[in-house]
């Protein structure tokens, strides 16, 4: 049973950086593309990045790219998200989650994942 648990959420103002955690605990997390997602309030839930199971891809919303990095530490079993020149439009609970199945390439499709954290808010203030 995958379990997925999000850190390093806060607030912070406008230009400001945050780096979140997603650790792992389960098998094989170095087979599963992993991928984040962020839901503000009112709005669905929305693609941020994803990352290859080996961490040589990685995809990114337009929205964020330029100013957020995803990563993965498979000997630590955790996927990062680093972010950079936040603006109050990034403001939203964030999400990692697992693909569906191994050593995917990373998908922008909510329906590709099947194993979720439960979230971790960012606030950013203008």
């Amino acid at each position: 049973q995958v379990q997925l648990v999000e850190s390093g959420g806060g607030l912070v103002q406008a230009g400001g950086s945050l780096r979140l955690s997603c650790a792992f605990s389960g098998r094989a997390f170095s087979t599963y593309a992993m991928g984040w997602f962020r839901q503000a309030p009112g709005q669905e839930r929305e693609f941020v990045a994803a990352i290859s199971w080996t961490g040589g891809r990685t995809y990114y919303a337009d929205s964020v790219k330029g100013r957020f990095t995803i990563s993965r530490d498979n000997a630590k079993n955790t996927v990062y998200l680093q972010m950079n020149n936040l603006k109050p439009e990034d403001t939203a609970v964030y999400s990692c989650a697992k693909e569906r199945d191994n050593y995917g390439s990373g998908s922008q499709r909510l329906n590709d994942y099947n194993s979720w954290g439960q979230g971790t808010q960012v606030t950013v203030s203008s």
